[in-house]
């Protein structure tokens, strides 16, 4: 039956909804995140984060607040399940990705509780798919602990920019090394591959650069492998925010388009340096 018509016996028995006019936003959003199998959900009253790890040296979270739900209940201070986000990707691709211009599918996903399936509700046409999920107990993800009291250096750039960057710079190379300093070269990414050296710089006063701000000094290297998972939430984004702090934290946000927020943290396994993505 229609999302509409569902009976109020029906609704009332979970302890979260959350409905969406269109499921591939929400798919969206997933892919950009989507590098393991496994994505643990943090609901609360204001909204819902999504958290895929990969060896406690890799996080991406992404953050949907609840004003882009239509519809959003939940009925306590938290709810957390694990869920397989393969099959959760699979059943928005496949009953929610409509290929004909003007249609969009809705969605309305609901969870009853500890040990209860993640339903999906999916309406196109009058059509109603039901898809039910097991669910897991969450794991505790890493706690990346980023203070901006302690933020020394922070550029905000056009994303198109850094896009064209990767697109240039040699992927062979191990590591990305990034240079913020308050004089020339100012920004720059440097990779060190089969090719050779190559570097990509960004003046301070170039129109790409919307904000530059550095009080000293700093080179940081990461792993390129820890890096590439990032690109496709790249893809989705406005704007790059590069933040380093005194004690060699580094921190990327990226701002996309629209309201729906995404966060990646990545860190290498064999220094303290770690990144994080924001979409908001």
């Amino acid at each position: 039956m229609p999302l509409s018509t569902q009976s109020q016996a029906d609704i009332d028995q979970y302890i979260l909804i959350a409905s969406l006019d269109n499921a591939r936003n929400l798919s969206n959003i997933l892919k950009a995140i989507s590098f393991r199998d496994h994505a643990i959900f943090n609901a609360t009253q204001n909204g819902l984060k999504v958290t895929v790890e990969d060896s406690k040296c890799l996080q991406a979270n992404a953050f949907i607040q609840v004003d882009i739900f239509q519809e959003y209940i939940i009925k306590e201070d938290a709810v957390g399940f694990q869920v397989n986000l393969t099959v959760l990707l699979d059943c928005l691709t496949i009953f929610g990705g409509s290929t004909v211009p003007g249609v969009c599918t809705a969605l309305r996903m609901c969870y009853n509780g500890y040990g209860y399936p993640l339903t999906l509700f999916l309406e196109e046409g009058g059509v109603v798919t039901v898809c039910k999920i097991n669910t897991q107990e969450p794991e505790e993800p890493i706690d990346f602990d980023f203070c901006s009291t302690n933020v020394t250096n922070k550029v905000i750039l056009q994303s198109d920019s850094l896009k064209e960057a990767f697109s240039e710079l040699d992927m062979t190379s191990e590591v990305l090394q990034i240079t913020m300093s308050p004089s020339h070269p100012y920004f720059r990414l440097s990779t060190f591959g089969n090719s050779g050296n190559a570097h990509y710089d960004y003046p301070k006063d170039s129109d790409m650069m919307e904000l530059f701000q550095c009080t000293k000094i700093q080179t940081n290297r990461y792993k390129m492998s820890l890096l590439k998972p990032s690109t496709k939430a790249l893809a989705l984004s406005c704007k790059v925010s590069t933040k380093t702090s005194g004690s060699f934290d580094k921190g990327e946000q990226l701002d996309p388009a629209g309201a729906t927020s995404l966060t990646s943290d990545k860190q290498a396994s064999a220094d303290p340096l770690s990144d994080v993505l924001t979409y908001q």
